[in-house]
Protein backbone atom coordinates (compact mmCIF):
# COMPACT_ATOMS: atom_id res chain seq x y z
CA UNK A 1 0.00 0.00 0.00
CA UNK A 2 0.97 3.68 -0.40
CA UNK A 3 1.05 6.25 2.40
CA UNK A 4 2.43 9.72 3.05
CA UNK A 5 4.83 9.43 6.00
CA UNK A 6 4.19 12.19 8.53
CA UNK A 7 7.20 12.55 10.82
CA UNK A 8 6.07 15.59 12.79
CA UNK A 9 8.50 17.75 14.76
CA UNK A 10 9.91 15.42 17.41
CA UNK A 11 10.88 12.32 15.42
CA UNK A 12 13.50 13.91 13.10
CA UNK A 13 15.17 15.73 16.00
CA UNK A 14 15.06 13.30 18.92
CA UNK A 15 13.95 9.89 17.68
CA UNK A 16 15.83 8.85 14.56
CA UNK A 17 15.71 5.22 15.73
CA UNK A 18 11.92 5.36 15.43
CA UNK A 19 12.10 6.67 11.87
CA UNK A 20 14.83 4.23 10.83
CA UNK A 21 13.06 1.17 12.18
CA UNK A 22 9.67 2.29 10.83
CA UNK A 23 11.04 2.71 7.32
CA UNK A 24 12.78 -0.67 7.52
CA UNK A 25 9.74 -2.67 8.57
CA UNK A 26 7.41 -0.79 6.23
CA UNK A 27 9.62 -1.74 3.28
CA UNK A 28 9.75 -5.37 4.43
CA UNK A 29 5.96 -5.56 4.75
CA UNK A 30 5.15 -3.93 1.41
CA UNK A 31 4.23 -0.45 2.64
CA UNK A 32 5.55 2.25 0.35
CA UNK A 33 6.17 5.46 2.30
CA UNK A 34 6.19 8.74 0.38
CA UNK A 35 7.88 11.87 1.72
CA UNK A 36 6.87 15.48 1.20
CA UNK A 37 9.11 18.25 2.56
CA UNK A 38 6.19 20.70 2.46
CA UNK A 39 4.59 19.07 5.51
CA UNK A 40 4.80 21.13 8.70
CA UNK A 41 3.81 21.02 12.37
CA UNK A 42 0.46 19.36 13.16
CA UNK A 43 -0.41 22.33 15.36
CA UNK A 44 -0.73 20.42 18.64
CA UNK A 45 1.65 22.65 20.68
CA UNK A 46 -0.42 25.74 19.77
CA UNK A 47 -3.81 24.41 20.80
CA UNK A 48 -3.86 25.85 24.33
CA UNK A 49 -2.88 29.31 23.06
CA UNK A 50 -4.51 29.71 19.64
CA UNK A 51 -7.02 27.14 18.43
CA UNK A 52 -7.34 28.66 14.95
CA UNK A 53 -3.57 28.41 14.41
CA UNK A 54 -3.77 24.73 15.31
CA UNK A 55 -6.67 24.21 12.90
CA UNK A 56 -4.86 25.98 10.07
CA UNK A 57 -1.61 24.09 10.66
CA UNK A 58 -3.40 20.75 10.64
CA UNK A 59 -5.64 21.63 7.69
CA UNK A 60 -2.62 22.63 5.61
CA UNK A 61 -1.06 19.19 6.11
CA UNK A 62 -4.35 17.46 5.37
CA UNK A 63 -4.74 19.47 2.17
CA UNK A 64 -1.21 18.57 1.05
CA UNK A 65 -2.00 14.87 1.51
CA UNK A 66 -5.23 15.28 -0.45
CA UNK A 67 -3.34 16.98 -3.26
CA UNK A 68 -0.90 14.03 -3.27
CA UNK A 69 -3.87 11.61 -3.19
CA UNK A 70 -2.33 9.73 -0.26
CA UNK A 71 -3.46 8.83 3.22
CA UNK A 72 -1.31 10.06 6.10
CA UNK A 73 0.64 7.64 8.25
CA UNK A 74 1.85 9.41 11.41
CA UNK A 75 4.54 8.09 13.73
CA UNK A 76 3.50 10.41 16.56
CA UNK A 77 0.35 9.78 18.59
CA UNK A 78 -0.24 13.50 19.15
CA UNK A 79 0.17 14.25 15.44
CA UNK A 80 -2.25 11.50 14.41
CA UNK A 81 -4.72 12.55 17.09
CA UNK A 82 -4.55 16.23 16.20
CA UNK A 83 -4.86 15.71 12.44
CA UNK A 84 -7.80 13.35 12.96
CA UNK A 85 -9.49 15.71 15.40
CA UNK A 86 -9.18 18.71 13.08
CA UNK A 87 -10.36 16.66 10.11
CA UNK A 88 -13.41 15.59 12.11
CA UNK A 89 -14.08 19.18 13.19
CA UNK A 90 -13.85 20.55 9.66
CA UNK A 91 -16.10 17.79 8.32
CA UNK A 92 -18.82 18.79 10.81
CA UNK A 93 -18.54 22.58 10.66
CA UNK A 94 -19.00 23.92 7.13
CA UNK A 95 -18.64 27.57 8.17
CA UNK A 96 -15.29 26.85 9.78
CA UNK A 97 -14.19 24.87 6.74
CA UNK A 98 -14.97 27.84 4.50
CA UNK A 99 -12.93 30.14 6.75
CA UNK A 100 -10.02 27.71 6.73
CA UNK A 101 -10.15 27.20 2.96
CA UNK A 102 -10.15 30.96 2.41
CA UNK A 103 -6.78 30.98 4.19
CA UNK A 104 -5.48 27.85 2.47
CA UNK A 105 -6.31 29.21 -0.98
CA UNK A 106 -3.68 31.92 -0.46
CA UNK A 107 -1.04 29.15 -0.62
CA UNK A 108 -2.76 27.17 -3.36
CA UNK A 109 -4.38 24.54 -1.15
CA UNK A 110 -7.90 23.42 -0.26
CA UNK A 111 -9.26 20.93 2.27
CA UNK A 112 -12.02 18.72 0.88
CA UNK A 113 -12.41 16.09 3.60
CA UNK A 114 -11.14 13.11 1.61
CA UNK A 115 -7.91 12.26 3.43
CA UNK A 116 -7.49 9.47 5.98
CA UNK A 117 -5.03 9.69 8.88
CA UNK A 118 -3.73 6.69 10.82
CA UNK A 119 -1.09 6.06 13.42
CA UNK A 120 1.54 3.64 12.07
CA UNK A 121 0.47 0.98 14.58
CA UNK A 122 -3.13 1.18 13.42
CA UNK A 123 -2.00 0.90 9.81
CA UNK A 124 0.06 -2.20 10.68
CA UNK A 125 -2.85 -3.71 12.61
CA UNK A 126 -5.51 -3.00 9.99
CA UNK A 127 -3.67 -3.19 6.66
CA UNK A 128 -0.91 -5.73 7.27
CA UNK A 129 -2.70 -7.68 9.98
CA UNK A 130 -1.54 -9.96 12.77
CA UNK A 131 -1.60 -13.12 10.65
CA UNK A 132 0.69 -11.68 7.98
CA UNK A 133 3.05 -10.22 10.55
CA UNK A 134 3.30 -13.63 12.23
CA UNK A 135 3.91 -15.31 8.88
CA UNK A 136 6.80 -12.90 8.16
CA UNK A 137 8.55 -13.52 11.49
CA UNK A 138 11.93 -15.15 10.88
CA UNK A 139 13.28 -14.92 14.41
CA UNK A 140 10.53 -15.33 17.07
CA UNK A 141 11.23 -13.30 20.19
CA UNK A 142 10.55 -16.21 22.49
CA UNK A 143 11.27 -15.59 26.16
CA UNK A 144 11.19 -11.79 25.84
CA UNK A 145 8.73 -9.90 28.03
CA UNK A 146 7.63 -6.44 26.91
CA UNK A 147 5.46 -3.83 28.61
CA UNK A 148 3.27 -1.87 26.14
CA UNK A 149 2.58 1.84 26.53
CA UNK A 150 -0.28 3.08 24.36
CA UNK A 151 -0.24 6.80 25.15
CA UNK A 152 -3.22 9.13 25.43
CA UNK A 153 -3.59 10.14 21.78
CA UNK A 154 -3.40 6.58 20.48
CA UNK A 155 -6.62 5.79 22.34
CA UNK A 156 -8.45 9.13 22.38
CA UNK A 157 -10.61 10.97 21.38
CA UNK A 158 -12.52 7.72 21.71
CA UNK A 159 -15.22 8.76 19.20
CA UNK A 160 -12.55 8.75 16.50
CA UNK A 161 -11.53 5.18 17.38
CA UNK A 162 -14.94 3.52 17.19
CA UNK A 163 -14.52 0.03 15.78
CA UNK A 164 -10.76 0.01 16.31
CA UNK A 165 -9.78 0.13 19.96
CA UNK A 166 -11.50 0.31 23.34
CA UNK A 167 -9.62 3.02 25.28
CA UNK A 168 -10.61 1.37 28.56
CA UNK A 169 -9.43 -2.11 27.55
CA UNK A 170 -6.72 -1.59 24.90
CA UNK A 171 -5.37 -4.68 23.15
CA UNK A 172 -3.95 -3.78 19.74
CA UNK A 173 -0.38 -2.97 20.80
CA UNK A 174 -0.30 -6.02 23.05
CA UNK A 175 -1.45 -8.13 20.10
CA UNK A 176 1.20 -6.62 17.84
CA UNK A 177 3.85 -7.43 20.46
CA UNK A 178 2.61 -11.00 20.76
CA UNK A 179 2.70 -11.41 16.97
CA UNK A 180 6.52 -11.24 17.23
CA UNK A 181 6.61 -14.17 19.66
CA UNK A 182 7.27 -11.94 22.68
CA UNK A 183 5.04 -11.83 25.76
CA UNK A 184 3.04 -8.67 26.45
CA UNK A 185 3.20 -7.85 30.16
CA UNK A 186 0.27 -6.23 31.94
CA UNK A 187 0.94 -3.76 34.77
CA UNK A 188 -1.00 -1.36 37.00
CA UNK A 189 -0.31 1.92 35.16
CA UNK A 190 -0.80 0.52 31.63
CA UNK A 191 -3.23 3.27 30.58
CA UNK A 192 -1.58 6.15 32.43
CA UNK A 193 -0.31 9.31 30.70
CA UNK A 194 3.45 9.79 30.26
CA UNK A 195 3.18 13.35 31.59
CA UNK A 196 4.54 14.93 28.43
CA UNK A 197 1.51 17.16 27.99
CA UNK A 198 2.38 19.14 31.13
CA UNK A 199 6.17 19.08 30.82
CA UNK A 200 6.29 22.69 29.67
CA UNK A 201 4.11 23.79 32.60
CA UNK A 202 5.40 21.67 35.48
CA UNK A 203 8.39 19.38 35.06
CA UNK A 204 7.84 18.09 38.59
CA UNK A 205 4.30 16.90 37.83
CA UNK A 206 5.33 15.48 34.45
CA UNK A 207 8.23 13.55 35.95
CA UNK A 208 6.09 12.18 38.78
CA UNK A 209 3.70 10.64 36.22
CA UNK A 210 6.54 9.11 34.25
CA UNK A 211 8.23 7.86 37.42
CA UNK A 212 5.17 5.82 38.42
CA UNK A 213 5.14 3.91 35.16
CA UNK A 214 8.91 3.39 35.06
CA UNK A 215 8.77 1.91 38.56
CA UNK A 216 5.83 -0.33 37.63
CA UNK A 217 7.65 -1.61 34.54
CA UNK A 218 10.85 -2.14 36.52
CA UNK A 219 9.09 -4.57 38.90
CA UNK A 220 6.89 -6.21 36.24
CA UNK A 221 9.59 -8.49 34.90
CA UNK A 222 9.51 -6.82 31.47
CA UNK A 223 12.77 -6.54 29.55
CA UNK A 224 11.70 -3.18 28.05
CA UNK A 225 8.93 -0.61 27.80
CA UNK A 226 7.52 -0.49 24.26
CA UNK A 227 6.42 2.87 22.84
CA UNK A 228 4.69 4.13 19.70
CA UNK A 229 5.02 7.88 20.33
CA UNK A 230 8.15 10.08 20.26
CA UNK A 231 7.01 12.47 22.96
CA UNK A 232 6.31 9.59 25.33
CA UNK A 233 9.94 8.69 24.66
CA UNK A 234 10.99 12.18 25.79
CA UNK A 235 9.46 11.38 29.18
CA UNK A 236 10.35 7.73 29.68
CA UNK A 237 13.82 7.70 28.14
CA UNK A 238 14.91 11.34 27.88
CA UNK A 239 13.81 12.24 31.42
CA UNK A 240 14.57 8.87 33.03
CA UNK A 241 18.04 9.76 34.35
CA UNK A 242 16.78 13.02 35.87
CA UNK A 243 13.76 11.29 37.39
CA UNK A 244 15.98 8.64 38.97
CA UNK A 245 18.40 11.20 40.37
CA UNK A 246 15.68 13.45 41.81
CA UNK A 247 13.80 10.55 43.41
CA UNK A 248 16.92 8.72 44.56
CA UNK A 249 16.04 5.64 42.51
CA UNK A 250 18.12 3.17 40.55
CA UNK A 251 16.09 3.28 37.34
CA UNK A 252 17.51 1.68 34.22
CA UNK A 253 14.41 0.74 32.23
CA UNK A 254 15.14 0.11 28.53
CA UNK A 255 12.71 1.97 26.27
CA UNK A 256 12.22 0.71 22.71
CA UNK A 257 9.90 1.43 19.81
CA UNK A 258 7.58 -1.25 18.48
CA UNK A 259 9.10 -1.10 14.96
CA UNK A 260 12.48 -1.92 16.53
CA UNK A 261 10.93 -4.97 18.20
CA UNK A 262 9.18 -6.09 15.03
CA UNK A 263 12.34 -5.51 13.01
CA UNK A 264 14.25 -7.92 15.22
CA UNK A 265 11.54 -10.54 14.72
CA UNK A 266 11.69 -10.00 10.95
CA UNK A 267 15.40 -10.89 11.03
CA UNK A 268 16.95 -7.42 10.92
CA UNK A 269 20.01 -6.50 12.96
CA UNK A 270 20.06 -3.94 15.80
CA UNK A 271 22.27 -1.45 13.94
CA UNK A 272 19.90 -0.99 11.03
CA UNK A 273 17.02 -0.61 13.50
CA UNK A 274 18.78 2.21 15.35
CA UNK A 275 19.39 0.44 18.65
CA UNK A 276 22.68 2.29 19.11
CA UNK A 277 20.59 5.46 19.51
CA UNK A 278 18.66 4.04 22.47
CA UNK A 279 19.86 5.79 25.62
CA UNK A 280 19.24 2.83 27.93
CA UNK A 281 20.55 -0.18 26.03
CA UNK A 282 18.19 -3.19 26.11
CA UNK A 283 21.12 -5.58 26.54
CA UNK A 284 19.22 -8.28 28.43
CA UNK A 285 16.48 -8.28 25.80
CA UNK A 286 18.93 -8.56 22.93
CA UNK A 287 20.76 -11.44 24.63
CA UNK A 288 17.56 -13.45 24.30
CA UNK A 289 17.30 -12.86 20.55
CA UNK A 290 18.75 -15.89 18.81
CA UNK A 291 21.89 -15.27 16.78
CA UNK A 292 22.52 -11.68 17.89
CA UNK A 293 25.77 -10.28 19.22
CA UNK A 294 25.03 -7.72 21.93
CA UNK A 295 26.76 -4.39 21.35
Amino acid sequence: MEALLYLGCTVPIRNLNYELSSRMIARALGINFHDNEALGCCGFPLKSMDVMSTILSAARNLAIAERDNLEICALCNACAGTLNEISHTLDHDQDLRRQVNDKLKTVGLEYNGTVRVRNFMRLLYEEVGLDRIQSCVKRPLNGIKLAPHYGCHYLKPSELNIGFEDPEVPRTLSSLIEATGAQSVDYASLKDCCGGGVLGVSEEVANSLAQKKLQDVAVSGAHALVLVCPFCNVMYEGQQKKIAKTAGLDLKVPVVYYPQVLGLALGMNPDELGFKLNRVKPAEMLKLVEGLEVF
